[in-house]
């Protein structure tokens, strides 16, 4: 079976999330990218206990492309520590990772 890597991220404002899209993918270092509907996260942050909505994005990109899509994300993401979750995943359909290989590409 072949693998993609997917990318997953949240941020605070839905239009945060379109650009960090519309980024990866113009920029070839995702084929897809989808924003996830609002989710209530809770978590430490600087010795306390926080609860904010949040965007998820995931980035369905080549394995040899996810280093530079992580490299994007640190760049342009507005966190101070951002979650970037990286997961290898079997693709169910091969011509599916084809497509991911494709368009990652130049």
């Amino acid at each position: 079976m072949e693998q993609i890597s997917v990318v997953t991220t949240v941020v605070d404002a839905r239009a945060v999330a379109d650009l960090l899209a519309a980024a990866a993918v113009a920029g070839r270092l995702a084929a897809c990218a989808q924003v996830g509907g609002q989710v209530d996260s809770t978590y430490w942050w600087q010795s306390s206990v926080e609860t904010s909505t949040e965007w998820s994005v995931q980035f369905k990109t080549a394995p040899d492309r996810v280093d530079a899509l992580v490299e994007q994300l640190r760049a342009s993401h507005p966190y101070e520590v951002p979650e970037i979750l990286v997961s290898r995943v079997d693709c169910g359909h091969p011509g599916y990772a084809a497509w991911v290989f494709e368009h990652t590409r130049s």
